[in-house]
């Protein structure tokens, strides 16, 4: 019984998923530009970005087992 519980959850998460896909690509909302979206990020949101890349990148360079 549960595993049917479960199975349901799942399909209507997906069927949520493609049913807001399909509003938005209704409304017009599948052009956008990312250098758009850059303009309208401020600019301690983007050194957070940048800050949090670097720390990613410096943790891959070192491998994971150190």
């Amino acid at each position: 019984m549960n595993v049917w519980i479960f199975l349901v959850f799942c399909a209507g998460l997906l069927g949520l998923g493609f049913f807001i896909d399909w509003l938005a690509k209704r409304k017009g909302l599948d052009h956008y530009s990312p250098e758009e979206n850059e303009r309208n990020v401020s600019e301690s949101e983007r050194i957070y970005t940048e800050t949090y890349m670097n720390q990613m990148r410096n943790n891959n360079d070192q491998g994971p087992l150190q």
